[in-house]
């Protein structure tokens, strides 16, 4: 058995590696061929606008303020949709997002808007908990979950419900966000310009459970089938369990051609870490199977094995297929962004480099912090996740 592994075991390991190397590969392509195919496509939206559509309730559950949330959230009334509603969430009476929301009433007096204070406890998740009264209260056929970072363009909404087709249950937009100042706003856009849509625009083209919750556009009546939202309160990944609870009954998921614009205040590096960090913790609980995946699939991980493997079958020199490796993946991520971004970047080429070296080489030791602090703290409550994407609430000591 020794000498059988001697002889072939390293063989059938480097065979193994290069297969999983092609594949990646082949997920960069498709995330350029699925973005330039299903981002930004032009729309006539006059004619839409031609017949029926369906009402919209639009949610936005908010907690707290930055310096961008006012022009976020006015973005929601200069909206060019004929029928739609506004519905706020705030979950304490006196969270100073109450303020910009009256001011906004004020201003914006002919657009359908209110404002839903309190919340219902229906679980552990407080952002559905904060939700639910606006859910129970909305009136149209379709309801749009939108964060409080997002920021729409006029057309976003016809754009969404123009992809929402008689087979389609929800339609959800690919995380990207606006041109902000600084530089953890450039390794923000980097990032989701570029690991993340790779794994977002590969996974929407095959199919595969991929929508954030961010900004989803769903039908209400099929959320009403199972429960509501409140069904869903278990769950800190509630997204995910929304979308599986369609592809369950037989219905798709589509992807709107304009990404969603985050605009949220990013003040530091550590802040939008914590939010990586958080979101892998989620997906560990919920696919247990990334513990080996993801971490392996990373640039410099995934390169240091192909090098390897590529030498050992061929004796090829690894460094140089290392360097090819890390060179091709960085052209591949730079014309990801361009593609996603549409228009000229609104930082240098030396900011790009140096963000994209910072998210790859912190990639692994995130991932480490999300398997040895499992966790989650969000919002005002700390959280404990099962495998199977239950979550339950952590009580603090006294």
């Amino acid at each position: 058995m020794e000498n059988w592994f001697a002889r072939y075991g390293l063989t059938i390991l480097a065979t193994f590696i290069i297969c999983g190397w092609i594949f990646v590969w082949f997920m960069h392509l498709l995330a350029l061929f699925h973005g330039k195919r299903s981002l930004h496509k032009k729309v006539d939206h006059d004619s839409l606008k031609e017949s029926p559509l369906p009402g919209v309730s639009i949610i936005k559950p908010l907690v707290g303020i930055d310096q961008n949330l006012f022009s976020n959230m006015e973005s929601f009334f200069l909206l060019n949709y004929p029928k739609f509603e506004v519905l706020f969430c705030v979950q304490d009476e006196k969270d100073a997002a109450i303020i910009y929301v009256n001011r906004l009433l004020e201003k914006y007096p002919k657009v359908d808007a209110r404002l839903f204070i309190g919340g219902i406890k229906v679980g552990v998740n407080p952002k559905i908990n904060n939700m639910q009264p606006a859910y129970v209260g909305s009136k149209y056929e379709l309801v749009l979950i939108s964060d409080a970072g997002i920021k729409m363009e006029e057309d976003t909404l016809l754009d969404m419900v123009h992809s929402m087709k008689d087979d389609v249950a929800l339609v959800h937009q690919m995380p990207f966000v606006c041109d902000r100042k600084g530089f953890p706003a450039v390794l923000e856009k980097v990032y989701f310009g570029t690991a993340h849509a790779r794994i977002y625009l590969s996974a929407d083209f095959l199919r595969i459970n991929c929508p954030t919750g961010m900004s989803a556009l769903m039908r209400k009546k099929l959320l009403d089938d199972v429960g509501g939202i409140a069904a869903f309160g278990q769950y800190l990944a509630e997204d995910f369990f929304f979308a599986r609870s369609f592809t369950d009954r037989g219905w798709k998921l589509r992807i709107s051609s304009q990404p969603a614009w985050q605009n949220s205040y990013t003040a530091d590096i550590e802040t939008f870490q914590n939010r990586i960090t958080r979101w892998a913790k989620l997906r560990i609980a919920m696919i247990p199977h990334m513990i080996l995946l993801e971490p392996l699939s990373e640039c410099f991980v995934l390169g240091a094995m192909a090098s390897w493997a590529i030498s050992y079958l061929s004796q090829i020199d690894p460094f140089a297929v290392y360097l090819f490796h890390i060179l091709l993946w960085f052209l591949l991520d730079y014309t990801l962004l361009l593609i996603i971004q549409k228009s000229n970047l609104p930082f240098s080429k030396i900011d790009f480099v140096i963000a994209w070296l910072l998210r790859e080489l912190f990639a692994l030791v995130l991932f480490a912090r999300a398997l040895w602090e499992p966790d989650i703290h969000w919002r005002a409550g700390t959280y404990k996740l099962k495998w199977g994407g239950i979550a339950e609430e952590v009580k603090s000591k006294l």
